[in-house]
């Protein structure tokens, strides 16, 4: 009997893990490091299962390069899903940078196309040039983030 139940035990921890995996690839599991995103329907297929059991940081670390200002469209934008920053620019040479967390239940926004930052989970819309909320559910701006720009690198402040 005893085993029997430690059998049973084991199938619902297995069925259990299973459901938290495809739970966090719903709402941004992904460990995709960048994704360029000037057009529409340029998202990439997420991971099915995040990579560690550690927990991730919500802050991204200061100092390091999330990429080139060549990658990061006029009019679009990029999204660093492993820093959860999307950087944009609006118009050209202006560079922005907002939380990729979209502010509606936390899901990582997709891609940059049209003037919007998209969120595939609910399809909340954000401005590229303010993070404002261009279309719901959303009821609040993304975040905006420090970056600076040093010759062709865009780096985190």
């Amino acid at each position: 009997m005893d085993d029997d139940l430690r059998s049973r035990r084991t199938v619902f921890a297995t069925v259990g893990a299973g459901g938290l995996a495809l739970t966090l690839t719903a709402c941004g599991g992904s460990t995709d490091t960048a994704q360029p995103a000037g057009t529409a329907g340029s998202s990439a297929p997420e991971s099915s299962a995040p990579e560690s059991s550690a927990p991730e940081s919500s802050a991204p670390q200061a100092g390091g390069a999330l990429g080139s200002t060549a990658d990061v469209p006029v009019g679009g934008g990029m999204v660093f899903k492993d820093q959860k920053i999307v950087v944009t620019q609006p118009t050209s040479g202006e560079f922005k940078a907002f939380s990729a967390v979209c502010t509606h239940k936390g899901c990582t926004v997709g891609d940059v196309a049209d003037g919007t930052i998209n969120c595939p989970c609910h399809g909340s819309k954000f401005g590229i040039a303010d993070g404002a909320v261009a279309g719901g559910p959303a009821e609040k701006p993304l975040p905006e983030q420090q970056i600076t720009v040093e010759g062709d690198q865009i780096m985190l402040a």
